[in-house]
């Protein structure tokens, strides 16, 4: 039983596949192997971001003892989604690890670790701290500024970060981060490298959704905000030039 709870710790891929029944995707794999301190996913919607990092979170609450893994949504609805995600592994467990605490939005082991799923309010959130693992679901629909709130829950504990997202045009800190952002690991992946995605079903979003929301959704481009007056990059040059006309 050490044996085999050792090489599961090591390697949450062959965990997940012969525990619960999940065959990740290569990229799913990097994802679930990777120590890296902070990570950023740009994932067409329906690509199994939302599922892999639930997992992710649940073998760190299993095998690291006394691990607080938070979890930040837009809402409470998606709160409880990604929640219910975490659940779904937990009862696919053949042997269960008793639970000290099982709420809605929370559940602690008998090793002392906890998951938490909290909509992104900064009142609810600010209270927490030495967080070994903070996830950003749909990370481009939270507020810019609670982002920054709660960095600092991992200076303690040097914990990880992930940021999962589609992108939502060009004005929000996921934008930022995937294009000047340093220190991250950056996965993209689009509809076209998911297997369980059709050619047919893309098709016909193409059709009935517009190239800008299309390209949005399953092909990870950040589009310009469809209310800017001035596009993103524009601003960026005119900024950059008055800049150097300044030092000039």
């Amino acid at each position: 039983m050490i044996k085999r709870d050792l090489l599961f710790t090591l390697f949450p891929v062959k965990w997940a596949k012969e525990v619960l029944g999940f065959q990740a995707d290569r990229w799913q794999q990097q994802v679930l192997e990777s120590t890296e301190r902070q990570i950023i996913l740009n994932v067409t919607r329906q690509g199994g971001k939302s599922t892999v990092t639930a997992i992710k979170a649940l073998h760190r609450a299993l095998y690291y003892p006394n691990s607080l893994i938070l979890v930040i949504s837009p809402s409470l609805r998606q709160s409880g989604e990604f929640f219910r995600k975490v659940k779904d592994g937990f009862q696919r467990l053949s042997e269960k690890p008793s639970l000290l605490e099982d709420n809605r939005l929370s559940l602690q082991l008998n090793n002392k670790s906890r998951i938490v799923s909290l909509p992104s309010s900064e009142e609810t959130i600010r209270g927490y701290s030495a967080v070994d693992m903070l996830l950003f679901d749909e990370f481009a629909r939270v507020d810019d500024e609670l982002y920054q709130a709660v960095r600092p829950m991992l200076a303690v504990s040097n914990g990880q970060i992930i940021l999962l997202s589609t992108p939502k045009g060009k004005s929000n800190e996921f934008y930022n981060i995937w294009h000047g952002g340093e220190g991250w690991l950056k996965i993209e992946v689009t509809a076209d490298q998911i297997p369980r995605i059709s050619e047919d079903f893309l098709e016909n979003e193409k059709l009935n959704m517009g190239e800008r929301a299309f390209l949005q959704e399953y092909y990870c481009r950040f589009m310009e905000d469809e209310d800017a007056l001035w596009s993103n990059d524009l601003i960026n040059q005119a900024v950059s030039k008055e800049h150097e006309a300044w030092i000039l």
